[in-house]
């Protein structure tokens, strides 16, 4: 393919309007830049939120593990966001956590740690098998749910947000990606760029040789490798795809492998109401670490080789756009924080919101929906 030309985003860069709006939010101005800049989590029809200043959320973090961690790294270059308190089974966990991290709480107890008055909100790192407990549990004591992906299955995500509504906090799933500018930017440039995407094919692909990860355990993560990585694979259609498009047929396989017979790997296709197709791959038996996307339709092709993440520096742009057999356009969508620290600052203009909140559940029940569906065509396509 030829480099024929590379552009850069026009017009005010997002997160110059991403800070205008969390420095101090005016109510129909919120909202327009959030549909702007959001994508799915946070946009969708033009909606007047309260009047208000967006606050800092002071959070506590359930869990210590190597998500947790991560992430307190990002919030610490958030906008609106502290973290205030952490809980683990064993005070001596919660402690080195805390030190570590300059957290000022620490907590031996999640259920404490949720009756502290000292924490607005609560990012839940733990096993599936638990989170719904522990969500449903902070809801309950008023605090915003921030739930790592995936859920055990629909109908208990569906009880984290029922819960959240009847308390009234805010709900979001720690999917980073869709936080990022250049997926906002991609969104926005797919009626001219693409025309009706017919096809979203994604891969998401890594090694996991360590047999003690939680992740090659079904008793802890019941969807193995289609949980975990093929979230992402679902959410990313969710997001591309047009919104009221709805499954039609289903089709995906599995194969089975390490000590406890975990799900390692998975592929599949579904079609949906409109014709269009989302093709996916996922797994933890890769020798390389895969992120690709194409999003295709008559108008040319968007590709990515880094969907989830911010693009290496090697690599010449944040995303290809291509037409015909060899007119290749380099895209850059510039932004300067990472997208989990991007995610902690859209969590706090969403709980102002509450049409915001509702877009964010519906996005996140639409992948469970989405993975739910794979991963039970999965379960009668096993490998042997």
């Amino acid at each position: 393919m030829d480099k024929s030309h590379e552009d850069k985003a026009q017009g005010t860069p997002i997160d110059a309007r991403r800070r205008r709006l969390l420095e101090a939010a005016g109510a129909g101005a919120m909202t327009a830049t959030m549909t702007a800049a959001f994508g799915t989590a946070l946009a969708g029809a033009p909606g007047r939120a309260e009047a208000s200043v967006v606050k800092p959320l002071r959070w506590g973090f359930v869990g210590t593990g190597g998500i947790a961690n991560s992430m307190a790294g990002r919030i610490k270059q958030a906008a609106n966001a502290e973290l205030a308190a952490v809980s683990s089974r064993k005070m001596e966990t919660a402690r080195e956590f805390a030190d570590q991290h300059g957290v000022p709480n620490a907590f031996d107890s999640w259920a404490d740690m949720l009756a502290f008055d000292g924490v607005d909100a609560i990012y839940v790192a733990t096993p599936t098998s638990v989170k719904e407990e522990i969500c449903i549990a902070a809801a309950a004591h008023g605090k915003h749910v921030l739930g790592e992906k995936p859920f055990a299955n629909l109908p208990s995500l569906q009880r984290i947000t029922a819960a959240c509504r009847a308390a009234g906090v805010g709900f979001m799933d720690a999917t980073h990606f869709v936080h990022s500018p250049r997926t906002a930017y991609i969104k926005s440039q797919i009626p001219e760029q693409v025309g009706w995407p017919w096809s979203v094919a994604s891969a998401f692909q890594f090694g996991l040789s360590d047999p003690r990860n939680i992740r090659m355990n079904p008793a802890l993560e019941p969807y193995g490798a289609i949980g975990d990585a093929g979230w992402y694979n679902m959410r990313v259609a969710v997001e591309y795809l047009p919104q009221e498009v709805e499954i039609a047929s289903v089709y995906a396989c599995l194969r089975r492998g390490g000590p406890y017979q975990a799900a390692v790997s998975g592929s599949g296709m579904i079609v949906l109401s409109d014709g269009s197709t989302t093709t996916w791959n996922c797994g933890f038996e890769s020798g390389a670490g895969i992120m690709d996307l194409r999003i295709s339709g008559a108008k040319g092709v968007i590709k990515l080789d880094d969907f989830l993440t911010r693009r290496p520096t090697d690599r010449p742009a944040d995303y290809e756009y291509r037409q015909n057999w060899n007119d290749t356009r380099f895209v850059e969508v510039p932004f300067d924080k990472p997208e989990a620290s991007l995610m902690f600052e859209d969590f706090a203009v969403m709980v102002i919101d509450k049409d915001a909140i509702a877009r964010s559940m519906r996005a996140s029940e639409r992948t469970q929906d989405w993975l739910d569906a794979i991963w039970e065509s999965a379960l009668e396509n096993e490998i042997v």
